[in-house]
C-alpha cells in the first residue's frame, strides 16, 4: 500500500501537527504518543516546534511504511503481556463488531465467540476445543456456519498477535445442496397466502416478481428505495448480499397493489424503522403449519427460485438470469441453477430405440 509522507502542519494557536491518511481516513498527530513515539513539538518553545515537527513526520512515515495501521492501534492498546487465547480472541470480537457487517452476521459472531469461551479451560485455544465445540453440531450446515465465523476470529486473532493455530487440521463438513422446490401452481399458493396475511402476500409476490431477497432486501424497503412511478426499486451495494448496486423493475401486477406511503417509511411497517428480521421467518413458519396446498420442501425462497426458473425458460440466458438475481458472476448463477434441477437433457436428445 502506498504511503505518502506526512505534512507538517500549525494551528491557529501556533500548535504544531502532522497529518496524513490511512485507508481514506484523516489523522492528525499533535505528539508521537499514539504510535509510542518520545516526540512532543508543542512543549517547545514556538520556535523550534516546526523542526521537531518533521522529526515526529519522520518517524511516523517510518512506521506507517512497516505497515503501521492506527485504526489497529486503537484495538491493540488493550494488548497485555501474558494474554491467553480467549483474550486474544475478545479483542477480535471486538474490532469485528466495529466494522460494517450486518446485525445477523456480528450475532453469530457473538454466539461463536461465546460457545468457545465455554468449551475453552485452558490459556491455549487448541485443536481439540474446536472439534469438542464442532462436533455438537450433527448439521453440517450448522457445523461449518459455526466454523466459518470462529476461522474469521481466529484469523483475526492471529493478526494481533495470538500464536496458536487451532483450525488448521479441521476441514469443513460436505452437506447436501438444500433445495427449494419451486411451485408449479404459483397462482393457487399466492391466493391462499393472500387470504392468510397481506404483508406475506406482497413479500411474496416481490421475491417471485422481483427477485429480491425476502429476509433483509424486501423487508427493510422504504418507499424512497421506488421510483415516482412505482416502476423500479433502487438498492445500493450495502442493502443487498451481492454488495452492488441493483435497479430491479417492478412488474405491474405489483404495482397495482401498491400504496404509496412517505418516502422514509418502511412499506410494511409504515414507519421509519422496518419491522424485525424475524418477522417474514415467523410469517412463514405459521402459514405453512396451516397451509393445505403448500409441499414438501417449498420455503419462503422458492418464490425467488420459480421466478428464476421463469426467466430462464423464457429467455434461455444465463447472462440476464445473473443480473435479474444479482449474483456476482455468472458461475453462482450456474450453480444456482444446478440447485434448481433445470433439465438439460430434453426427451429428445435420450438414446432411441
Amino acid at each position: 500500500m502506498e504511503v505518502n509522507y506526512p505534512k507538517v502542519k500549525q494551528s491557529i494557536d501556533k500548535r504544531v501537527f502532522v497529518e496524513f491518511y490511512q485507508e481514506s481516513k484523516r489523522y492528525r498527530l499533535f505528539n508521537g504518543k499514539k504510535l509510542n513515539i518520545d516526540i512532543h513539538p508543542n512543549t517547545y518553545p514556538e520556535a523550534r516546534r516546526v523542526e521537531i515537527g518533521y522529526l515526529l513526520a519522520a518517524e511516523v512515515y517510518h512506521l506507517l511504511s512497516k505497515g503501521v495501521s492506527l485504526q489497529l492501534l486503537k484495538i491493540t492498546k488493550h494488548l497485555k503481556p501474558n494474554m491467553t487465547d480467549i483474550e486474544y480472541l475478545q479483542i477480535a470480537l471486538n474490532k469485528k463488531l466495529q466494522l460494517n457487517y450486518s446485525e445477523k452476521y456480528k450475532s453469530m459472531l457473538r454466539f461463536s465467540y461465546r460457545c468457545l469461551a465455554k468449551e475453552n479451560t485452558t490459556p491455549e485455544i487448541t485443536t481439540k476445543d474446536i472439534k469438542k465445540l464442532l462436533d455438537k453440531y450433527s448439521s453440517g450446515v450448522s457445523y461449518n456456519t459455526i466454523k466459518r465465523h470462529l476461522t474469521a476470529l481466529l484469523n483475526e486473532a492471529k493478526s494481533i498477535g495470538m500464536l496458536s493455530d487451532p483450525m488448521k487440521d479441521i476441514k469443513a463438513k460436505k452437506t447436501n445442496a438444500k433445495l427449494h422446490k419451486p411451485y408449479n401452481n404459483i397462482g393457487q399458493i399466492l391466493n391462499e397466502i393472500k387470504r392468510f396475511n397481506p404483508n406475506l402476500y406482497l413479500c411474496c409476490l416481490m421475491t417471485y416478481g422481483c427477485l429480491l431477497r425476502p429476509h433483509r432486501e424486501i423487508r427493510e424497503l422504504t418507499w424512497s428505495d421506488f421510483s415516482d412511478d412505482l416502476k423500479y426499486i433502487r438498492l445500493s451495494g450495502n442493502r443487498n448480499k451481492s454488495g452492488r448496486n441493483r435497479i430491479v423493475p417492478v412488474p405491474t401486477y405489483i404495482r397495482d397493489i401498491l400504496v404509496k406511503g412517505e418516502p422514509h417509511h418502511n412499506i410494511f411497517s409504515s414507519k421509519p424503522q422496518a419491522l424485525n428480521q424475524d418477522y417474514f421467518k415467523t410469517l412463514w413458519s405459521r402459514f405453512k403449519r396451516q397451509s393445505n396446498v403448500l409441499e414438501q420442501g417449498q420455503t419462503l425462497y422458492s418464490f425467488r427460485h420459480s421466478g428464476a426458473i421463469e426467466i430462464f425458460k423464457r429467455t434461455g440466458s444465463i447472462t440476464k438470469l445473473q443480473k435479474a438475481m444479482g449474483h456476482s458472476s455468472i458461475n453462482v448463477s450456474l450453480t444456482y441453477l444446478r440447485g434448481l434441477e433445470i433439465a438439460e437433457l430434453k426427451e429428445e436428445d435420450m438414446p432411441m430405440v
